[in-house]
C-alpha cells in the first residue's frame, strides 16, 4: 500500500512539473525574439494550472498528506525523521502555493516547486531508519507536532520565494546594466532567464513573503510554548538548551526582529531577503539538520 503511495504521489507531482516546464520551453520557442531588447521582455510564460491542473495537483496533495499520516503513524506509533519532516514541509508548501494561486499570479513558482516536492516525497524510502516515539499518542505532543510542521512548512516556502526574489532583483539589475550586457548573460542562461520572466512581480512576492514569514512566526511561537509545556510534562524540566532548543530560539529571534525591522522602518531588499535565509537555515539546523546528522551520518536516529 505505502509504495503505491509513494508511487501516486512522485508521478502527480512530476507530471506536473514536466508538463509545466515542457509549457515553459514552448512558449519560450515561440515568443524568442531575433534580437535582444533593451528592456525587459517576458520571454516565456506558464499557463494557468486550469481546473483540471488545479484538481491534479489537489489529488497530489491528498495522495501525499495520506501518505505522510500512514508512514508517519503506523498501528498508533510515530515514526518520524529528517526525511520525513522535509516531506512534509514540501508537502505544506505546495498547499500553500495552491490556496494563494487563487489570489496570486504564482504560477512560474510551480516550476520550482513541483520537482522539490516530487523528489521530497521519495526521501523517506531511502532514509526511513527512525525511532518509534513511546510518547507519540500523547495530546500535547501530537498538538506540538502539529504546529511545528505547518511552521516549518510556512518558513520552508517563504525562503524559496527569498531566493526567488534575489534571482530576480539581480536579473533587473543586469538589464539595467545595457543590451549587451543582458546579451552576454541571456546567452549563459536563456532557460533560466526565461523561467524568471514567468515570476510574478518583485511587490507581489514581497508580499507575500512577509505574509508567510508573519503566520509562521506565530506558529514558530506556538511550538516554542507548546514544547515547553510537554518537555515540562515529559522530563520535569521546562527547558532543555540543547542544539535543536538553542538554534530553534536563534531563528525565533531573528525572525522577530526581521518583521520588527519590517514594521519600525520597512526594512526590505537584499539584505532583509539574506536575513530571511540565515533565519531559515537557524531554524532548519534546529530539526532537520540536527537530524540528518544523527540518522545518517551518525546511524544514530533519535527524537
Amino acid at each position: 500500500m505505502d509504495i503505491v503511495l509513494y508511487a501516486l504521489t512522485a508521478l502527480l507531482y512530476g507530471g506536473l512539473a514536466l508538463s509545466g516546464w515542457y509549457a515553459h520551453r514552448q512558449d519560450g520557442a515561440q515568443l524568442m525574439p531575433a534580437h535582444v531588447p533593451s528592456l525587459p521582455s517576458r520571454s516565456g510564460s506558464v499557463p494557468d494550472l486550469g481546473v483540471s491542473g488545479r484538481i491534479m495537483l489537489l489529488a497530489a496533495l491528498l495522495t501525499h498528506g495520506v501518505l505522510l499520516h500512514v508512514t508517519i503513524f503506523p498501528q498508533n506509533a510515530m515514526v518520524f525523521g529528517f526525511a520525513f519532516a522535509l516531506s512534509a514541509m514540501f508537502w505544506l508548501g505546495v498547499g500553500i502555493y495552491w490556496i494563494e494561486s487563487f489570489f496570486f499570479p504564482l504560477d512560474g513558482l510551480q516550476l520550482l516547486l513541483l520537482p522539490l516536492a516530487c523528489v521530497a516525497s521519495l526521501l523517506p524510502l531511502a532514509f526511513g531508519g527512525v525511532r518509534v516515539l513511546p510518547y507519540s499518542a500523547a495530546p500535547l505532543f501530537k498538538l506540538h507536532f502539529l504546529i511545528a510542521n505547518v511552521a516549518y512548512g510556512l518558513f520552508a516556502i517563504a525562503a524559496l520565494h527569498a531566493i526567488l526574489m534575489l534571482l530576480v532583483e539581480r536579473r533587473l539589475h543586469a538589464m539595467h546594466g545595457g543590451a549587451l550586457q543582458l546579451q552576454g548573460r541571456a546567452a549563459g542562461n536563456g532557460w533560466l532567464s526565461g523561467w524568471l520572466d514567468t515570476l510574478p512581480p518583485l511587490l507581489t512576492l514581497e508580499k507575500l513573503l512577509f505574509r508567510l514569514i508573519g503566520a509562521g512566526f506565530v506558529l514558530l511561537t506556538l511550538t516554542l510554548l507548546s514544547g515547553i509545556l510537554f518537555n515540562e510534562q515529559l522530563a520535569g524540566r521546562a527547558l532543555v538548551l540543547d542544539h535543536k532548543t538553542v538554534f530553534a530560539l536563534l531563528s525565533w529571534l531573528m525572525f522577530g526582529a526581521l518583521l520588527t525591522a519590517r514594521k519600525v522602518s520597512g526594512w526590505r531588499g537584499r539584505a532583509a531577503l539574506r536575513w530571511v535565509l540565515a533565519s531559515f537555515v537557524a531554524l532548519l539546523l534546529a530539526y532537520v539538520g540536527s537530524r540528518f546528522v544523527f540518522e545518517v551520518l551518525m546511524h544514530h536516529p533519535v527524537i
